[in-house]
């Protein structure tokens, strides 16, 4: 049996041969990876919706005018009920999860508050709606298949890239471009 290992801060990276529609062309933030499954988000799918919407509609006063400008996220088809906020540390919300010293993940209200009023936000963040997610042994058995790509993260590309250059900065990071994958889409046996 092989060792485990966790690909936890990686970019998992939609190979251009995915053939599930809902992973195509995406790059997935991994903020757990463990034996018992994975849990990351999408960072590449903008909504229709903007912040702003989303905090209105669940009553939070919104006076930060930069919510009015910035795009909730499809971070995956899981609870797609629930808000999911990838960020910068600055503060520590009541349930956050530290993936790096860099990035943490946050779900409760109150850093919905804070980026409503603008005051005790993160400097950086993105909110998504939902998770993507893998039970025990899933992610690996996709990753065998070639169904995806694995870069370790690079928060830049996160939290500075704009969203429509996302997944060609992550490729970049595997020294690739999408132009020189054109024939992988027919191609099969990749690694």
């Amino acid at each position: 049996m092989s060792q485990f290992v966790s690909y936890k801060n990686h970019f998992l990276i939609a190979a251009p041969n995915m053939k599930d529609p809902t992973f195509a062309g995406a790059v997935i933030y991994l903020c757990e990876h463990t034996e018992k499954g994975a849990m990351g988000v999408m960072i590449n799918r903008s909504l229709n919706l903007t912040i702003a919407s989303l905090l209105q509609r669940l009553n939070i006063n919104v006076t930060n005018p930069d919510t009015e400008a910035s795009w909730l996220f499809d971070g995956g088809p899981v609870q797609t009920e629930r808000g999911f906020v990838l960020h910068r540390p600055k503060h520590f919300y009541h349930s956050t999860l530290m993936i790096t010293n860099n990035v943490m993940l946050s779900t409760s209200k109150d850093v919905l508050d804070a980026i409503g009023c603008g005051k005790n936000q993160p400097h950086d963040y993105l909110i998504s709606l939902g998770y993507s997610g893998w039970s025990a042994g899933q992610l690996e058995s996709e990753l065998a298949v070639t169904g995806w790509l694995i870069a370790p993260a690079d928060e830049s590309i996160i939290f500075e890239t704009p969203v429509e250059e996302r997944y060609t900065k992550a490729l970049g990071l595997l020294g690739l471009e999408s132009t020189s994958l054109e024939n992988w889409i027919s191609e099969e046996g990749h690694a």
